[in-house]
């Protein structure tokens, strides 16, 4: 209690017990005021006296009163910085008496083993418990709890936090917070009771929890969690939708925690009702005269058992094709009459198209690399135009096509006081999109290896690419560069140059005694004409040159190589070609297609004379949120024309990753050298491959890492006929990567009806392929 003396020494003493005990000791305290000639601050430590100053209600010369005391305590105790605050006044002085309150000097965690050490104390550090900081007891109680509940989300119900203060000297603390985890309690048992049309078993298989089983380790499935156990409700609302029990409800659910606090059991009540078939449909509301077309989008016809997933679909078909129309905000609702004695359900749908909106302006938002026109230039939703969500869509699946963007959102602003305009906000989520690689490795064959390369897809954000990589070894050199400019002109032909330069010497390592050099560039265009289609036109240069050593005899096939044609041969090359891709990704396609043509030819100058032809096919659907299907097709043909034979360097091999994969690269075919029985390739190619994708268990909704599942089939022929009982077959399983580094792809294969002269490889890896 503040104590008030009527002689020369006034003590007033605050103590902050609550604004209603400040209040009573305000009024308690009179005096007479005084002018203050001088105010000095005792008791501080860390606090700057200018920051007390700024809290008082007075100044040196002002007239200090009750009133300017009560508030200046309340002030200063309202910092937070003040365990106690006395005012006393000496003469025509008034001192302030302080007590700080103590600051952290550590904050120490330990038993933690779920979450990370660093996480935890950011976490406090952000509540206001952190070194150097201001202690409080009422933060370091709150951070407990918030420990716990976090615990207890990750099914750790025994687990125990203990915090212990520590008082150091110069009024500071040190602050231990010792967790004891326990053990994670597993879901023992999942009941469901009311159940009469389904089976339990058939019912938990919808869950994602479940019982322990052999995955469970990994999954974490077992472990109860809130937002789980709601989510498999919803999913068990929908499963009975979907089969017609439009009154279907869950009564009440029970998760009971055994003593031990290791076991957890959940209870289901539910109330099935019975199945409704669908009697009729009509529609009401703003038709806009098109309740033919509307009707026509209806998945669900009438003498149908009601579902609620293709009520959906239809609903928000009807939606879509309203924005298609310019209306932006379309609602669009089925409204069920319900016959419970013949078990008979009717439905109105109601359509309210709203106002029709036009596009004022569209924002990229995300971009801090990417130029604003790289994106702007896919958008073919255009500003000052009318609202078309189908070009939306197409926008979208155009800038994530670019593959510079982990995610693409397109997203609707509404414009205040312009109910027929709207915004477009293009949110996109950048990821890199370049490297520089630098390698050194020893091999026993090549001995020491050197590799250097700059790939970089979006250079500077202008969306040109750009690579330059050189290999070196004993055995090999590579050069290549490569220029694509993807919006050469503003109505987006594209423009590629690349030069390469690759030299083999087969002597260093007595493979033969040859050396291969091929230089060359090219140049080509590419010219849109559909959204998705593009055709290409180019021409070339090549020089190929075999030099053969004398002893010993080199392999015959190349000694016959450069009886043809010499050792030293120089092509004029033109080239064509076209691609479809109407994929949703370039990197992550979930649907689509994507079908390239390629056809590449000499001109009639210089001793080679031939054409070689390929055509691949790629096809995604969804099987389900989880699983894609996706099909491959590659079929290539090559031939001489002229009189001329074909040449040994233009022939296709198969075998590897992107054909075959479980043999070893480029080892398949029936044509071999019969010295070294080293395959040789054909001037024909046939692959094929199915893969079914799916999200690697734990990741979630991260779509950059999958698993797969495949089987592979291919094989190479000769000039003649195709012989199917040739074939080869592979099958296995993988993992898919879209790292910092590009598209990196494992894959385990068996291969199947495998003969004796065939080589395999069943791990594998390449770096840069999307199939």
């Amino acid at each position: 209690m503040p104590e008030l003396r009527t002689k020369r020494h006034l003590r007033l003493a605050r103590r902050a017990a609550s604004i209603a005990a400040l209040l009573w000791a305000h009024a308690a305290a009179a005096f007479s005021p005084f002018t203050v000639k001088d105010i000095r601050i005792e008791g501080i430590q860390r606090t700057e006296p200018g920051t007390v100053f700024s809290y008082l209600p007075v100044k040196v010369g002002e007239t200090m009163t009750d009133d300017k005391a009560a508030q200046a305590i309340k002030a200063l105790f309202a910092t937070g910085f003040f365990k106690d605050v006395r005012l006393e006044v000496d003469g025509d002085i008034l001192i302030v008496y302080l007590e700080e309150r103590p600051a952290v000097a550590s904050v120490d965690i330990t038993g933690s083993k779920e979450f990370d050490k660093d996480t935890l104390k950011n976490a406090l550090r952000d509540q206001g418990l952190g070194e150097s900081r201001i202690f409080d007891r009422s933060i370091l109680d709150r951070a407990e709890q918030e420990i716990k509940r976090q615990y207890l989300s990750r099914g750790k119900y025994a687990a125990k936090v203990t915090s212990t203060v520590t008082p150091l000297e110069r009024n500071r603390v040190a602050i231990s917070i010792a967790i004891e985890e326990g053990e994670t309690a597993r879901i023992s048992s999942i009941r469901i009771i009311g159940n009469k049309a389904f089976k339990e078993s058939e019912l938990l298989d919808q869950f994602k929890l479940t019982t322990p089983t052999w995955m469970t380790w990994y999954t974490k499935n077992d472990q109860y969690s809130r937002e789980k156990f709601s989510g498999d409700l919803e999913t068990l609302r929908s499963f009975y939708l979907n089969r017609g029990y439009l009154e279907f409800s869950i009564d009440s659910t029970q998760v009971s925690i055994t003593p031990d606090k290791e076991d957890v059991e959940l209870t289901l009540s539910v109330t099935e009702g019975r199945q409704y078939k669908v009697s009729d449909i009509r529609f009401g509301g703003n038709l806009l005269g098109r309740e033919k077309e509307f009707s026509s989008l209806m998945l669900i016809k009438t003498g149908d058992v009601y579902s609620g997933e293709r009520m959906s679909e239809s609903t928000k078909q009807i939606s879509e094709r309203l924005g298609e129309l310019g209306y932006a905000f379309a609602n669009i609702n089925a409204v069920p009459e319900i016959n419970r004695e013949k078990g008979l359900a009717s439905f109105t749908v109601l359509v309210d198209p709203g106002r029709r909106v036009y596009v004022r302006r569209i924002n990229v938002v995300g971009n801090s690399r990417t130029r604003d026109e790289v994106v702007r230039r896919e958008m073919r939703q255009f500003e000052d135009s009318w609202y078309d969500a189908e070009r939306i869509k197409l926008s979208r699946s155009r800038i994530d096509r670019l593959g510079y963007f982990k995610s693409v959102q397109i997203e609707n602003s509404p414009v205040a006081d312009a109910p027929d305009q709207i915004d477009l906000n293009v949110v996109i989520e950048e990821k890199p999109t370049g490297n520089i690689s630098l390698g050194i490795g020893v091999s026993s064959t090549e001995k020491l290896i050197l590799s250097a390369g700059i790939n970089q897809s979006n250079f500077l954000g202008t969306g040109k690419s750009l690579a330059l990589n050189v290999n070196t070894s004993r055995l090999n050199r590579q050069i290549n560069v490569s220029i694509t400019d993807p919006y050469y002109t503003p109505d987006g032909i594209s423009r590629s140059f690349e030069f390469y330069l690759r030299n083999f010497n087969a002597a260093q390592l007595n493979l033969g005694n040859y050396k291969y050099r091929s230089m060359g560039g090219t140049m080509r265009f590419g010219i849109p004409y559909t959204e998705v289609d593009r055709l290409y036109g180019g021409v070339g240069v090549e020089n190929n040159r075999v030099e053969l050593g004398s002893d010993p005899t080199p392999p015959q096939r190349y000694v016959d190589y450069v009886n043809k044609f010499g050792e030293s041969v120089t092509s004029l090359l033109v080239s064509g070609g076209w691609t479809r891709d109407s994929r949703d990704s370039g990197f992550i396609p979930t649907q689509g297609r994507l079908q390239t043509f390629n056809l590449e030819a000499t001109v009639p100058v210089g001793e080679l004379r031939y054409w070689r032809a390929t055509y691949n096919h790629q096809w995604f659907k969804p099987l389900n949120k989880d699983v894609i299907l996706a099909l491959n097709g590659d079929f290539g043909v090559g031939r001489a024309w002229g009189g001329r034979d074909y040449p040994l360097f233009k022939n296709f091999y198969a075998g590897g990753i992107g054909t075959v994969r479980g043999y070893y690269p480029s080892s398949l075919g029936p044509y071999r050298d019969p010295v070294d029985n080293v395959a040789l390739g054909g001037q024909t190619r046939i692959v094929g491959s199915v893969e079914l994708q799916m999200p690697l268990p734990g990741t979630g909704n991260d779509r950059s890492f999958r698993t797969f599942v495949f089987a592979d089939a291919g094989q190479v022929y000769p000039l003649g006929s195709i012989d199917w009982g040739e074939m080869r077959y592979a099958a296995g399983v993988g993992v898919s990567w879209l790292s910092p580094f590009g598209p990196m792809k494992f894959s385990l294969g068996f291969p199947l009806r495998r003969k004796p002269e065939d080589r395999t490889q069943r791990l594998q890896f390449q770096i840069g392929t999307g199939f």
